[in-house]
């Protein structure tokens, strides 16, 4: 397993990929992955050595509503504990300032709030059980996970993301964003303390590895958005980094009589606190890629590899730099291949999204020469609105890729345009149309 102070922008390789895919079918058992744990506390406690946790004073009188957190642990609370998981289901309040909320807790008692963060995401499973302050003190993750496994029911098949109902209908959208806010929220300030999301992603990675299809779901969805909203923080942490570097050039070229040594002491200082952030930032992403991602993107269920394959489209768009590289771009071109309907559609609008901007062309070459095949085949897929998405995707690539697509690729797809589907003999002709 790698430690967090691997870069991000070198993923696994292929020998990586097939001792990943070994566990492939239900996953692994719930005990495993002990390294990945042991090496993540190891870098919580140099993070702890290295830097003390920084956390900004509590008021003495909470605003209204905060939960009050009390020395034993135990909480009285307006709302009641469980609230964390009934607001985010409710979809009522602002996530905003429920996140606040969670904040304060927090920062008031670090391991009772820390409780509640994990039980809102074991709740979110669909789990009765829940980690008390002694599990939480006395038993590892996998401990934690084996325990709160023997006392899942899953009799009915259901739990939150599939349950049925309007009560449930927008739980998933909710449950999303309150993953986007609370990392946005903490981004200057418990991101970088080592505690609380070093050991949220050891919890989320041990529970994708789980044989319980709920939790391996749901935490695969969390650890997915968390990597998507680090990925945001890093895009902005990479922009500071380049304007601080502006800034010094600028002000280190400037004649003697008119540079300004604390202006330069300052900025590097600036530099070297923006640089270790991005480092930790990375750590994390470089975590969950390899914990979560690797494993998940092969899963059995399908909306499991569907999720997997979303989120890293969007990682490519957003920042590209990092993540628009064959390296990544491999497992959406492997997926192109899948049985299910959803899966092969996330593929492919993830590649629409890349192809349809001309900028990005240039780095999608190698991945064009080695799927092109693929992608042609894929206007002949089952599902008319797979073929549709291929079509389209098709256009883009005449459109910003002069050349790509040979006489014998195109005549392949003018018949399309006599399909019996409406859309898809549509999306043919526009296809003509360019050509």
């Amino acid at each position: 397993m790698p430690t967090l102070r691997s870069s991000v922008t070198v993923p696994c390789d292929d020998r990586d990929l097939d001792q990943a895919s070994d566990g492939d079918s239900e996953s692994l058992s719930a005990g495993e992955g002990s390294d990945f744990e042991d090496n993540l506390r190891r870098n919580v406690k140099k993070r702890a050595a290295k830097r003390p946790l920084r956390t900004t004073p509590v008021a003495k009188h909470p605003k209204k509503g905060a939960r009050m957190v009390h020395a034993h642990g135990q909480r009285e609370s307006e709302p009641p504990a469980s609230d964390l998981f009934d607001a985010v289901k409710a979809a009522k309040s602002d996530m905003q300032s429920l996140v606040d909320e969670w904040l304060d807790s927090y920062k008031q008692d670090q391991d009772a709030g820390f409780l509640e963060l994990i039980n809102f995401f074991i709740r979110s499973c669909g789990c009765k059980g829940t980690v008390t302050p002694e599990m939480f003190r006395k038993m590892s993750n996998s401990e934690i996970i084996r325990h709160l496994t023997e006392q899942f029911n899953e009799d009915s098949g259901e739990y939150p993301l599939t349950a049925p109902g309007p009560s449930w209908k927008k739980f998933q959208g909710s449950f999303c964003e309150f993953v986007r806010t609370l990392v946005y929220q903490c981004q200057y300030s418990l991101l970088y303390d080592g505690f609380p999301m070093d050991n949220l992603i050891s919890l989320l990675t041990g529970l994708s590895d789980s044989q319980v299809r709920a939790f391996r779901h749901t935490s695969t969805l969390a650890a997915m958005k968390l990597m998507t909203s680090l990925v945001r923080v890093a895009l902005q942490l990479s922009l500071h980094k380049d304007n601080n570097q502006r800034q010094y050039e600028a002000e280190r070229n400037k004649g003697p009589g008119q540079r300004a040594p604390e202006r330069l002491e300052s900025l590097l200082e600036k530099r070297k606190e923006l640089q270790e952030h991005q480092e930790e930032i990375e750590g994390m992403m470089n975590a969950l890629f390899r914990g979560v991602f690797v494993h998940r993107y092969r899963d059995i269920l399908p909306e499991i590899r569907a999720i997997c394959i979303e989120e890293i489209g969007s990682w490519m768009q957003s920042y590209s730099t990092s993540f628009l590289t064959d390296s990544y771009l491999k497992y959406i071109g492997w997926t192109l291949h899948d049985k299910h309907r959803e899966v092969r559609l996330k593929c492919l609008k993830a590649l629409k999204g890349l192809y349809g901007n001309r900028d990005l062309t240039s780095r999608l070459e190698l991945f064009t020469s080695r799927f092109k095949d693929r992608m042609v085949s894929m206007v002949m897929d089952r599902e008319y609105d797979v073929a549709v998405e291929a079509v389209g995707l098709l256009i883009l690539i005449l459109k910003n890729m002069e050349g790509v697509l040979t006489d014998a690729d195109c005549e392949s797809i003018y018949p399309v345009v006599y399909a019996s589907n409406r859309a898809l003999a549509s999306a043919a002709g526009e296809f003509l149309y360019w050509k």
